[in-house]
């Protein structure tokens, strides 16, 4: 059998990683490995926390009376936290949380992540189905779509 015969014809023939990160290129644990689910999920209550904040200080958002309201006030959090994303993610590689926790969003190719990956990234997070949405390498749908994985700093 040649070496052509036994390579995989498609995506579905692929073995199985060992660990996340493995065909990515990354290390299976310590600095730049696959950020794994408990410091990803600590990292997102940090900064649903600071866009609770942000909406509060800002424009005297109360979450608690405003659930459900019929001025809109309830998505001020959402906003919040959208625009936290964009303006963290390409200046200090990562949200607040993510960097408390010492994550770091970086592009699979290298370099900057630039401005359009936390567009969609955020975009797509909003909409919450695509981080639960998960491949073997435990990115999420949007950090795909992106191009970029959540790594340990």
């Amino acid at each position: 059998m040649a070496a052509s015969d036994s390579a995989p014809r498609r995506f579905g023939d692929l073995a199985p990683s060992v660990y996340p990160g493995e065909r990515l290129g990354l290390p299976e644990s310590g600095s730049h490995s696959v950020a794994r689910l408990g410091r990803r999920i600590a990292a997102l209550v940090v900064d649903w926390a600071l866009a609770i904040a942000a909406g509060y200080l800002v424009f005297g958002f109360n979450p608690w009376a405003a659930v459900g309201a019929p001025d809109g006030r309830s998505w001020l959090p959402l906003a919040a936290f959208f625009v936290l994303q964009l303006v963290f993610i390409p200046t200090i590689g990562g949200s607040i949380g993510h960097r408390v926790l010492g994550l770091r969003v970086v592009p699979l190719v290298g370099g900057w992540v630039g401005l359009w990956r936390p567009l969609v990234r955020t975009a797509l997070l909003v909409i919450v189905v695509p981080a639960l949405v998960w491949d073997s390498d435990q990115r999420g749908f949007h950090d795909k779509v992106a191009g970029t994985v959540l790594i340990r700093a």
